[in-house]
């Protein structure tokens, strides 16, 4: 079980992981062992996820999330299989946790009579210093 928080938690069926070849340095020994992960998750018709969490998170403009809802995690951080492994759980949690968190309200509010005052002083003090930049062609 990838737990998420104290309410969700993913079942090991719904988490599909790859292991691939990483690139980078290593030597001779990274071309023989596949220490990348790449973990996959089908948010899209996971029986575990609420509908809201759900909606939230596939609704992400996050390239990790694909067309059809799956989530997919590389992780090649590390130079050892296990460490990437438990690097890519830790960032599908996280990504899950964030949309569990529902949006806050924005509240309309207008601006202060201040504010107004300091927009227009700083347009008056622009246009001054426009105007001084100008030939006075009616001298010439």
């Amino acid at each position: 079980m990838l737990r998420v928080n104290r309410s969700i938690a993913i079942p090991e069926s719904e988490l599909t992981e790859r292991f691939v070849r990483a690139a980078g340095p290593g030597g001779q020994h990274v071309n023989r062992t596949e220490s990348a992960v790449e973990l996959r998750f089908d948010a899209a018709h996971s029986p575990t996820l609420p509908e809201a969490v759900r909606t939230r998170l596939l609704h992400r403009h996050d390239r990790r999330i694909t067309a059809d809802g799956m989530v997919v995690i590389q992780a090649r951080r590390f130079r050892d299989q296990a460490r990437n492994r438990e690097d890519a759980r830790e960032r599908l949690a996280s990504l899950v946790r964030s949309a569990t968190q529902a949006p806050k309200k924005r509240i309309a509010t207008r601006p202060t009579r201040a504010s107004k005052e300091r927009r227009l002083q700083a347009k008056q003090q622009r246009g001054r210093i426009k105007q001084t930049r100008s030939r006075d062609w009616s001298r010439e």
